[in-house]
């Protein structure tokens, strides 16, 4: 994800919409996309819960002209007077690390607050992958190897999943397990809705492909009504 065909054409898309306006990124990280985004041109703030990958975005070049809140970006407001963002913007399923429903409709309120009447909130994140449990199944592997194993475990009662790892180095085993709860795209359309925003446009990627029932994955804009 951090090569230049990953990182370019989000940067490209997030800078078009972005304008002449400010941007925010929720859940900023190492600076992946905000820092690219900079070099455009635009001014970004982000919000991140992590100071540790906060602090690596700062080693890197460029950092200077980003500036960061630490918080829960479904909660904490940017350091910066409200409703003057042009774009905000959630990246690579990151939506999915608020784990409750109210989190997540939260999250769009608190973007929403923030927008400028007419900015827009961007969301890339996963389709899932329900159709890959057969009846009965609730776990599902993506890696294998013979020290690295990795499953995701569906629960679709509540939408809840997680992704663990099983590694072994020199003999010794260790497992880490990352909770997430996934959404599907109408779900999304509908939090936007309680937030007072609306759909304007959905594809499959970066680059604008059409997004389908094949789609694995989707960018999604939701706009704030001018007006609003």
């Amino acid at each position: 994800m951090f090569t230049p065909a990953a990182v370019e054409p989000a940067a490209d898309f997030l800078a078009e919409l972005a304008g002449d306006g400010r941007a925010l990124e929720l859940g900023i990280g190492t600076g992946r996309i905000a820092l690219p985004l900079a070099r455009r041109g635009v001014e970004v703030h982000g919000i991140d819960m992590s100071r540790a990958m906060v602090a690596r975005m700062r080693a890197k070049q460029g950092e200077d002209a980003i500036g960061v809140t630490i918080g829960d970006f479904s909660a904490t407001r940017a350091g910066t007077t409200d409703g003057d963002f042009s774009v905000a913007y959630l990246v690579f399923n990151t939506i999915m690390n608020l784990t409750s429903q109210e989190a997540q409709v939260a999250c769009f309120r608190n973007v929403a607050a923030q927008l400028a009447p007419g900015g827009t909130f961007v969301v890339e994140v996963m389709v899932p992958e329900l159709r890959r449990l057969p009846p009965g199944q609730h776990v599902v592997p993506y890696h294998t190897s013979p020290t690295h194993w990795a499953f995701d475990v569906y629960d679709v009662a509540t939408q809840a999943t997680s992704s663990n790892y099983v590694e072994v180095v020199d003999g010794r085993g260790s497992y880490r397990s990352i909770p997430f709860r996934y959404v599907w795209p109408s779900e999304l359309d509908l939090m936007a809705q309680l937030a007072g925003m609306r759909l304007r446009e959905r594809w499959d990627g970066w680059t604008r492909e059409p997004f389908t029932s094949e789609s694995t994955k989707h960018v999604s804009v939701w706009e704030k009504p001018a007006g609003g």
